[in-house]
């Protein structure tokens, strides 16, 4: 909720607005006060009473410099005269703000809490709307509207309701406590069973047997090459002459009558083998210590060498699953006779092990069902692969558990229990419908299923890609109320604002909406120049459905009302940031190749 949605409500018989506010937070850009209410500045003014038909300014947080102390607070409650009202801003989230600070000093003071709602900033989370009386005010709705009791009844409603939300708030508690201690105990028992001990000693292990594996090939080579370095020796002449001559000299009277016929022999077959080779002779073949080829040469798999923008994997998925997912993120399915070397050359920010994947038909078909005991140590030599490489492993489970009992023994670092959601080009918008496809965009599509695990990795978060930068002008308070409002009140935010000059913007800066001059960052630019155009809080979020099912270029109305078509010209709300840096007319975007899509400008009737 923003201020001006807590404020407004209650500005009836309100003339001047006071700020009392501490420290160094400054309240005005928020308010975009209504005519015929003015702003007056009462921060150096300690003694002058809040009358009636004036509403004060409060601030209290956990940052004193910034939103002001809880003495402050206290002493504007003393100021209030009756007739008057206050506006007390926290910096507190709401599970965490302090009111059993200041409930005494409000009932002391008799100012009655009209209304408290959270607030969608940086720094300031919760207000409430108070009043100083001497008899029991009714109390409003979430709209602010006055609910219709008095006296009694008043008293009644209230004491109720305060009964009940105490009920819900301590169930919350328990539950909160239930989940710590249970998180507790998981931590207990998994450091009980000691399965990180146990992954890193086979690890160790696996390291130890490969480094004796490669010690063992050395060794072998070694020895080939000195058995074709004897057979060498033994076949050559030398050797063979002085064998004769060794022979000779232990039987002189035999050995020496028998050695010129040898050295003749040996004489000519030498001229024999330094001759020409016949064609069809049979080619002499390669020593042992010639190289050898023995790479392990893959197929084609994905990957970058650029700095990572993108999530990369590596996992045990399914077809249509890696088709999905590499619209968003860097895939490569992993196979069982290439999934080790492909993990090493590869390095991917995760490991994923999709249920689906082990159950259907595939190559890892009967993995963790103890049917295929192969595939079943092949996957757990993948998972040791990934730690000694640090990094995580995770398992999708998108099936039942039971289906593969086997899984569940395997030390994973996150598991998933979901399934791998909808893709928004697989739909049909014209079955689904503009309501559903908004819900899936938010909820439950892939890319939201893929930001998950981008954050367990560590890696970039597909859904940047959905950034938003709004492009505006606003030449005066009007203009800025407007755009603030606008912005503020799409139910896709955009993440940054380009204006001229920021100023009077801080309420964007506060939401979280970045601010500033200059050209924009974000993938997506929406130029909202002309303010005095009417744009519903569903604009961004329809234009951005219709992109991530189409994966247009630029998305935008027609003069003839075209829905979920490609289109050859279009009006642009939405445009792609390289596109829009260009420079080029939009006119000739469909020629140049680039994709226009149109999306209706309203609902139909």
């Amino acid at each position: 909720m923003r201020l001006t949605d807590l404020l407004h409500p209650h500005l009836d018989g309100v003339t001047t607005v006071v700020d009392t506010t501490r420290g160094g937070l400054r309240l005005e850009p928020y308010l975009h006060l209504p005519p015929g209410v003015a702003l007056r500045d009462d921060r150096d003014n300690d003694e002058q009473p809040v009358t009636e038909g004036e509403l004060a300014l409060l601030s209290y947080g956990p940052d004193a410099e910034l939103h002001g102390s809880e003495d402050a607070c206290r002493a504007v409650l003393a100021r209030m005269r009756p007739g008057a009202r206050g506006l007390i801003v926290f910096g507190h989230r709401g599970f965490e703000l302090p009111f059993h600070r200041l409930l005494d000093d409000l009932v002391a003071h008799r100012c009655q809490v009209l209304r408290a709602a959270p607030l969608d900033y940086v720094h300031l989370h919760a207000g409430a709307v108070i009043a100083r009386t001497d008899e029991l005010l009714p109390p409003h709705d979430f709209f602010g509207r006055p609910v219709p009791s008095d006296g009694y009844v008043t008293a009644l409603r209230i004491a109720d309701e305060y009964v009940f939300a105490d009920l819900a708030s301590r169930s919350l508690r328990a539950r909160a406590l239930d989940l710590e201690r249970t998180v507790e105990e998981a931590e207990r028992v998994r450091g009980a069973a000691g399965q990180d001990g146990v992954a890193e000693r086979l690890a160790t292990a696996v390291r130890e047997k490969e480094q004796l594996a490669a010690a063992l090939r050395a060794a072998r080579d070694r020895v080939d090459v000195l058995q074709a370095r004897v057979a060498m020796l033994e076949g050559s002449t030398s050797l063979r002459v002085g064998k004769a001559l060794v022979t000779a000299a232990r039987s002189p009277k035999r050995g020496a009558a028998r050695l010129p016929g040898e050295l003749y022999g040996l004489w000519r077959g030498r001229r024999r083998s330094t001759g020409r080779t016949p064609d069809n002779a049979p080619r002499p073949q390669a020593g042992p210590d010639a190289p050898v080829d023995d790479r392990f040469h893959l197929a084609h798999r994905a990957l970058t060498a650029a700095p990572r923008d993108r999530l990369v994997m590596a996992g045990v998925l399914t077809a249509a699953t890696a088709e999905d997912f590499a619209a968003d993120v860097v895939v490569n399915r992993l196979l069982p006779h290439d999934g080790r070397l492909l993990l090493r050359r590869t390095d991917p920010d995760v490991l994923v092990v999709q249920l689906s994947a082990c159950t259907g038909d595939g190559p890892w078909w009967q993995t963790g069902t103890g049917i295929a005991p192969d595939l079943d140590r092949t996957l757990a030599e993948l998972l040791t692969e990934a730690r000694v490489l640090e990094r995580r492993t995770v398992l999708w489970r998108d099936g039942p558990a039971s289906t593969a009992p086997g899984l569940a023994r395997l030390a994973w670092d996150a598991v998933v229990d979901a399934d791998t959601g909808v893709r928004l080009a697989r739909l049909d918008p014209a079955v689904e419908g503009r309501e559903r496809l908004r819900e899936l965009f938010r909820e439950d599509s892939t890319r939201v299923r893929l930001s998950r695990l981008a954050r367990l990795a560590g890696a970039p978060d597909p859904l940047d890609e959905r950034r938003v930068a709004v492009l505006a002008a606003p030449r005066d308070r009007t203009d800025v109320a407007r755009l603030v409002g606008q912005v503020l009140g799409q139910l896709h935010r955009p993440v940054e604002v380009v204006v001229p000059d920021p100023a009077g913007l801080d309420e964007l800066t506060a939401a979280g909406v970045t601010v500033r001059r200059g050209q924009p960052l974000a993938p997506w630019v929406a130029d909202w120049t002309d303010l005095t155009e009417d744009r519903p809080d569903t604009l961004l979020l329809d234009l951005m459905c219709a992109q991530e099912h189409s994966g247009a270029d630029a998305v935008g109305h027609t003069p003839t009302a075209d829905d979920y078509v490609f289109v050859p010209s279009l009006r642009p709300l939405l445009v792609r940031r390289s596109l829009y840096m260009s420079g080029t007319d939009p006119g000739s975007w469909s020629g140049q190749g680039h994709r226009l899509f149109a999306v209706r400008g309203k609902e139909p009737s």
